[in-house]
């Protein structure tokens, strides 16, 4: 960890305070003082090793194919490998390039795999300032190897007993948010530590994801259903909805039903298709879990109530209801491994994001999938101009600021409904969350696209500047012209018509001949062999023949 504190201390000295990713699109990278031996293969090749397990890192992390293009080229081209083809699918990376000319041409490709997503904002932010330092030049291929080492042998800071809390809070506050109850945020809280702290538990043993999902939609119902007769027996009605759908909410916030979408919307086609069918495939699971749930309590006699309409909140209710969610989306990042400054920063954008959807909402009456889109919005410019400012990824403040705004609500209701063979509403509630998922990756992929259009530097196109710079002179030249500000040129296409200069003399039909000269010379009078005298204005200028228009030479009266 001594080279990872390093790091960070070179990283205050050196590094502009743009995200990673407008550095990548902005400019290229300033020349290295050590480049590597561009016509040795070995060293070539471990320079594209370094970009690809970069990649690989932001890869897993869910960053968009197109975001990790950029910040591969940007790695290579620190290192003085400019020209390279990267292409992503999934989760592989494939680098290619040549070196070498003739008969001496190698073409060289290095391929990786990156392992599966598995959100960690531990090595997001600890290969971003990587990338930082390698741009800035203060990281030398044979230190940045150590370096990767160190992120992959990273595990989450925090203990298991803190990330189980921490995800225990995120359920407990968003069913607040949802409209609960002290009772029922406390309750959210155990079931929410219970359900995450049992797939940590599955994860240890290798259990693929879909199964995980699975038992966490099992555990999101049961009990709720347990308690639920259990209060009522004593007079106090909790809603179980409330607490089935923050805990759906728990479990989605983990998947990449959102991340999917953008990969699709930033022109990654194939990647978004297999992401999105894996995603469907997690969501499938939960909401199999929720039915299988919903089968066991009935079971067990432990019978749901109808699901009830939830009336809007009113204004007084609007403050609490946005700190709980910035609250729960802050512990949502902290069980992720974020520091304590990314979880403060993607707390503030969480709430700024409640704040537009409750005033849509509540003031204005906008439906659910509108405000959600426009709040996204408001989520990726506030996070991304947030991340810029303090020198974090703005994957994170992305990731957790709509994390308040998934469907797990709506998911449940149109899981109860198909049970409850209310097949068109609930096909209309699984519709609504496909589409409210779709928004906020729209709504936060503009935002923050918007917010890297503010933030990032300059581009740097050298062609395109001289070309203005050419188009400015002329233009300014145009200008003065007309405002007679420059003394005319003559011939010049700019140039009035009442000051155009005096036409040149006109000439006979034909130059004198050799023969014409020797007669002239012999005293003989010679007509049309020189210019005609043509009389101008004294004040305008005049043309003369240089060695023919001598006032010592002899004319035609001669």
């Amino acid at each position: 960890m001594s080279v990872l504190s390093s790091l960070r201390q070179r990283l205050l000295y050196r590094s502009a305070p743009v995200a990673t990713i407008d550095a990548a699109k902005a400019a290229p990278p300033p020349s290295p003082l050590a480049p590597v031996d561009l016509t040795d293969p070995a060293q070539v090749t471990g320079v594209m090793e370094i970009a690809a397990r970069v990649g690989e890192i932001l890869i897993a992390a869910g960053s968009a194919n197109t975001d990790v293009q950029a910040q591969i080229h940007l790695v290579a081209s620190s290192y003085g490998l400019h020209y390279c083809h990267v292409s992503i699918l999934m989760n592989t990376i494939t680098i290619h390039t040549s070196i070498g000319t003739g008969p001496d041409r190698h073409n060289l490709h290095v391929f990786r795999v990156a392992p599966s997503i598995a959100v960690d904002f531990t090595k997001l932010s600890a290969v971003d300032r990587l990338i930082r330092s390698i741009h800035s030049g203060a990281t030398p291929p044979a230190m940045a190897e150590k370096i990767l080492d160190d992120i992959d042998a990273m595990k989450n800071p925090y203990s298991k007993t803190t990330i189980v809390s921490a995800w225990g809070a995120m359920g407990g506050f968003i069913a607040v948010m949802l409209g609960g109850d002290l009772l029922v945020g406390v309750v959210t809280f155990l079931i929410s530590a219970l359900i995450m702290g049992t797939n940590m538990f599955l994860a240890d043993y290798r259990l693929p994801p879909f199964y995980q999902n699975l038992v966490g939609g099992l555990l999101a119902v049961v009990p709720a259903a347990i308690l639920y007769n259990i209060f009522a027996g004593f007079g106090i009605q909790i809603l179980p909805s409330q607490i089935i759908g923050s805990d759906i909410i728990v479990l989605v916030a983990g998947l990449t039903l959102v991340q999917c979408l953008v990969d699709g919307i930033t022109r990654a086609p194939v990647t978004s298709s297999a992401k999105f069918f894996e995603a469907l495939m997690s969501t499938g699971a939960i909401i199999a879990g929720v039915g299988l749930g919903i089968q066991v309590a009935s079971w067990l006699g432990f019978s749901l109530p109808p699901l009830a309409t939830l009336a809007p909140p009113v204004y007084h209710q609007i403050p609490l209801l946005v700190l709980c969610g910035g609250i729960g989306s802050a512990a949502f990042a902290l069980a992720l491994g974020a520091s304590w400054s990314e979880v403060t920063i993607s707390g503030l954008t969480a709430a700024a994001g409640m704040v537009f959807y409750y005033f849509l909402v509540a003031l204005l009456g906008v439906g659910a999938v509108v405000a959600s889109g426009i709040s996204a919005v408001a989520v990726g410019l506030a996070g991304g101009l947030l991340s810029r400012r303090y020198m974090m990824p703005p994957l994170i403040t992305m990731i957790v600021g709509y994390t308040p705004m998934l469907p797990g609500l709506t998911l449940y209701r149109g899981m109860y409904a198909m049970l409850n063979e209310q097949l068109i509403t609930g096909l209309t509630n699984l519709a609504s969350a496909l589409a409210i998922a779709g928004a906020l990756a729209a709504g936060v992929v503009f935002g923050e696209r918007v917010a890297r259009r503010l933030r990032r530097p300059q581009y740097f196109r050298p062609y395109n500047s001289i070309k203005r710079l050419g188009t400015f002179s002329f233009s300014r030249a145009t200008r003065l012209a007309q405002r007679a500000l420059i003394p005319r040129v003559p011939l010049s296409p700019f140039a009035p018509r009442h000051n155009l200069p005096a036409p040149p003399p006109q000439y006979g039909p034909k130059p004198p001949t050799p023969a014409q000269q020797a007669r002239f010379q012999q005293g003989d009078a010679v007509t049309d062999m020189w210019p005609v005298t043509t009389q101008f204005p004294a004040q305008r200028p005049t043309y003369t023949v240089p060695g023919k228009d001598d006032p010592s030479a002899p004319t035609n009266s001669q």
